[in-house]
């Protein structure tokens, strides 16, 4: 079975990365013979992940403005209101590569959260133009960012992935009979434990991960954060890690953790990770904190795995859902709106403090059945074959 993945838009999203990486994995684990290829926006940032078979160029191709891609792509959407042939320009890195596969798996969990998709919708009609096999892998989508026009892509798909039971169940309740509920496949991956740094309590570390996404959608939610790293310094004899997650220009978590760093590293009690780790890298720290606070899901993920007490910044479907599936609700998640309000935050914090025992023990009773969900997406992959 030969298996292209795409609409991934490279690894400095050290989730991104995590989605790839273990779903490379558990894919060659379970189906023998498998290979396993990766079209990405910056191939550059993916060859860190060392058991694919192949990284393409997936990048956006530019049309010059009055060429003849130009002047027909602009008739067609003037005449027509059809942007398939400038959307097929655009995609063609990655439709080049379709006839050469047997099955396409669209990843990055949650690009159908972030309104219409029309590159993507191209792509996918292109793959059962092909006759090839088209799957959503370990999506999260959510009732508000639905629509006609996603609906119809999304009945295209032969088998679409939920990776938690929200998603699940809108999608089932709006008639499609395509999908599975399995979880996500970073849920499986493994670590890498590096020294540990400076200023690092040996089990008494906690874990902070903060995104400039989060303070976008909610500008009064940094100043909350600043008095909860108040509070658990005045609180607590923890230290505290802050942790990045994701690196991208323009949306890099080290930019807003680094102020946090810089006021409060006179305490010496803080301590700022380098950007520049992988995600395995970033997950054996995690791994070894005793409690983590995230925003990006696939910290958070990390910090689930391995059984560290985990308070969630959450800004969507996925982390309430992911939630929901551990521990049968939404514990200890709070949502966009919630998170500029420092009472609330401080009081959901102290509750993760003070549940510590309650919380690891049921993380060690779902967490081995979580995992097994994340493979199960892989026998539903094989029996399309």
């Amino acid at each position: 079975m030969k298996i292209m993945m795409f609409a991934h838009d490279g690894s400095l999203n050290r989730g991104c990365e995590a989605i790839v990486r273990s779903s490379t994995s558990i894919i060659k684990e379970k189906i023998e013979g498998a290979q396993v290829f990766l079209a990405s926006r910056q191939p550059e940032t993916d060859h860190i992940i060392p058991k694919l078979d192949g990284v393409y160029n997936g990048s956006n191709v530019s049309i010059k403005k009055y060429s003849y891609d130009w002047l027909l792509s602009s008739m067609k959407f003037k005449l027509f209101q059809d942007e398939s042939y400038a959307l097929g320009k655009i995609h063609h890195n990655i439709i080049k590569k379709i006839k050469d596969m047997d099955v396409c798996l669209s990843i990055g969990g949650d690009n159908y959260c972030y309104g219409e998709q029309p590159g993507w919708y191209e792509v996918d009609r292109r793959v059962k133009a092909e006759g090839k096999k088209l799957v959503l892998w370990g999506c999260s989508i959510g009732e508000e960012d639905m629509s006609e026009r996603k609906l119809e892509d999304l009945k295209l798909f032969d088998l679409i992935l939920s990776r938690e039971t929200l998603t699940y169940q809108m999608l089932q309740s709006k008639g499609l009979t395509n999908v599975k509920l399995c979880a996500d496949p970073a849920f499986t991956m493994e670590k890498e434990e590096l020294p540990l740094p400076e200023r690092w309590q040996e089990g008494n570390t906690i874990g902070l991960n903060f995104s400039p996404l989060v303070w976008k959608r909610n500008k009064q939610s940094q100043a909350a954060v600043d008095d909860l790293i108040q509070h658990l310094l005045d609180t607590t004899d923890m230290a505290i890690a802050f942790t990045p997650h994701v690196i991208i220009n323009g949306n890099n978590d080290y930019d807003v953790l680094s102020g946090y760093y810089e006021k409060y590293k006179h305490t010496g009690r803080v301590l700022l990770l380098p950007d520049n780790l992988t995600a395995v890298q970033y997950k054996g720290y995690i791994a070894r904190m005793r409690f983590f606070i995230g925003a990006r899901t696939h910290a958070t993920i990390a910090a689930y795995s391995n059984y560290v007490p985990t308070m969630v910044l959450g800004y969507s479907v996925k982390s309430k859902g992911i939630a929901k599936d551990i521990f049968g609700e939404e514990k200890l998640v709070l949502g966009i709106e919630e998170i500029s309000d420092s009472k609330r935050l401080i009081d959901k914090c102290d509750e993760m403090l003070r549940d510590e025992e309650a919380i690891i023990t049921q993380l060690k009773l779902s967490i081995p059945r979580i995992k097994k969900m994340s493979y199960k997406a892989v026998d539903y992959l094989r029996s399309l074959a």
